[in-house]
């Protein structure tokens, strides 16, 4: 933009040290990471001891869960580095292709590998199923594990909408943060795979068709890959670059318009290009008996005042512009459907 005005905010995402909410995403995904490891060891184990399928599907299952915590913590990492030359307004958007690399894995490592196990055993091919008992015994365990974890994930998802002041559902879809929903997906999608597998390691005890231990696997196929495009339509929004939340945008609408100085909010722009982390473009139509010294001074302590009352507004672009202006009254109407109404200023 034109006439920019900021302030050094500190070269990392937060202008220093890891927020609360960044301790609290990296001790989920580790928890996640030790719980997973454990497990995987023990289906692995425990499907190879009884044949089961579904076992197979949840030790896979388990596998990709471990490694996707490893993908969550590079990112988690990777995302904090400062800003630089080459990256102006720092990784923060790196984190999402990681998670979105967990959503792939999720599909290519658990999801796959469940199909195959299930049109393995429906087809007539099931493996031999010797005593369920370790199977269930690892089951059980399991689901203490994964249910600590759960709560963990479960926990922080929770408190960070309740800060939002967002229903949770609602705080899944506008969040900027997808770490702690990538961990709560796949802990709750753990908790439903250990039950499908229960149940077919259990159908098949009580039958003694691998029917049931094939539709079990495939459940857990179907399970994995509903996780996976969840995953990666949350990660596909924040990758192309979505508004802030509304409620931010129209106090910053507000408190522009509110601005002795100024005419006119010709157009106002917001983008999230990390966790808390949110650009702001303004064109605004400044008084015309204002000198341009008074127009400088003026963004300077408008882009102050809304860092100061947002703290997740990282970079804020002022620019000076003419409201009557044909292209950028077009330009407006053409993101809004309409120009923005001196109430809205």
């Amino acid at each position: 933009m034109g006439d920019e005005q900021h302030g050094d905010r500190g070269n990392g995402p937060d202008g220093g040290g890891d927020s609360v909410q960044e301790q609290e995403g990296t001790l989920t995904v580790v928890l996640a990471f030790l719980a997973n490891l454990g497990i995987a060891v023990a289906k692995i184990v425990a499907a190879v001891l009884t044949g089961s399928a579904s076992m197979a599907a949840e030790a896979a299952h388990s596998v990709a869960d471990t490694f996707n915590e490893v993908l969550l913590m590079v990112g988690l990492r990777r995302s904090g580095r400062p800003a630089d030359r080459r990256h102006p307004l720092g990784y923060g958007m790196e984190r999402y292709i990681w998670t979105l690399l967990v959503a792939v894995a999720i599909f290519g490592m658990g999801a796959l590998f469940a199909f195959y196990q299930g049109v393995e055993t429906l087809v007539g091919h099931p493996a031999e199923e010797t005593d369920p008992l370790i199977g269930y015994l690892v089951l059980a365990v399991s689901f203490v594990l994964e249910a600590v974890s759960w709560q963990q994930a479960a926990r922080q998802v929770r408190d960070a909408a309740r800060e939002e002041d967002l229903p949770l559902l609602a705080y899944i879809r506008r969040t900027d943060e997808p770490t702690s929903i990538s961990v709560l997906l796949e802990d709750s999608a753990a908790l439903i795979g250990l039950l499908l597998a229960f149940a077919g390691m259990g159908l098949h005890q009580l039958t003694g068709s691998p029917l049931w231990d094939g539709v079990g696997s495939m459940l857990i196929g179907v399970l994995l890959t509903t996780v996976a495009l969840m995953l990666g339509r949350i990660n596909l929004n924040l990758l192309i670059g979505h508004q802030a939340d509304p409620r931010m945008v129209a106090d910053l609408r507000e408190r522009l318009g509110a601005a002795p100085e100024v005419e006119w909010v010709v157009d106002i722009v917001t983008m999230t290009v990390g966790t808390d982390r949110v650009l702001v473009c303004a064109r605004l139509d400044f008084r015309d008996a204002l000198t341009s010294g008074d127009v400088e001074r003026a963004c300077v302590r408008m882009s102050q005042e809304l860092r100061d009352a947002h703290e997740e507004v990282d970079e804020v672009f002022l620019e000076p512009v003419p409201r009557d202006d044909p292209e950028l009254r077009r330009r407006v109407i053409a993101r809004y459907g309409r120009t923005l109404r001196p109430d809205q200023r």
